[in-house]
């Protein structure tokens, strides 16, 4: 069954104990999020309207950070996220990402959790949602047509089938020329296996509890 948790920054987090594995680190959910697809991807991408693809839509956070950054820096994002499990809406009311990113997010957090699946729906203005409900490994990209992906799958050790040289090489197709992948992840296999596919691959200084993280350039 899964938990509710909190992490050390105080915001929320899932906990599945069959796989001993947290949806996010336990050293603060937010500041990881922050720190590897904020800072490290979304910020990377200089364009007014930017296409982005999350494997592992889960919580939501990634899609809250990321709709609260083009709201405050007025940018276009239409946003999809696959995920075969969908977390259930008891959980959902435990997250408090929007009491502790911003309360004005609150109402549009919980539409993108209640908004209909493998539908694109207007979330405000600047974001666009569209929730893609099937595993990774069956889903078929439109190539070249992402600017952005968030690799968010749960670790190797519990979900090594996410990290299988197939599914990077969905990544590699969906984007678009110069497109970055960020992952909390810095395996050494992985890295590998995405300088194999063609990526240029960047080790950079990872969040709270891990000494590095991956970009990875589409080139």
């Amino acid at each position: 069954m899964i938990e509710h948790v909190i992490t050390e920054d105080g915001s929320s987090s899932l906990f599945i104990p069959e796989l001993n594995e947290h949806y996010h680190s336990s050293h603060g959910a937010i500041r990881e999020a922050v720190h590897v697809f904020i800072e490290n991807g979304l910020k990377a991408i200089r364009k007014p309207e930017i296409n982005i693809f999350e494997v592992g839509f889960g919580t939501g956070l990634n899609a809250l950070l990321t709709l609260n950054f083009a709201r405050e820096n007025h940018v276009k994002i239409i946003y999809h996220g696959i995920e075969a499990f969908p977390v259930s809406e008891d959980l959902v009311e435990k997250l408090n990402y929007a009491d502790l990113i911003s309360k004005e997010l609150t109402e549009e957090f919980k539409h993108m959790h209640l908004s209909e699946w493998n539908k694109s729906i207007g979330v405000s203005d600047y974001f666009e949602l569209q929730k893609i409900h099937q595993k990774i490994q069956d889903f078929t990209p439109e190539i070249n047509s992402y600017d952005l992906v968030y690799f968010d799958a749960f670790g190797y050790r519990a979900q090594s089938e996410m990290w299988d040289i197939t599914v990077l090489q969905k990544m590699y197709d969906m984007l678009a020329p110069n497109g970055i992948l960020v992952t909390y992840a810095a395996r050494g296999q992985f890295k590998r296996d995405l300088k194999s596919l063609g990526f240029l691959v960047e080790s950079l200084p990872g969040p709270p509890g891990k000494r590095e993280m991956t970009r990875a350039i589409k080139v």
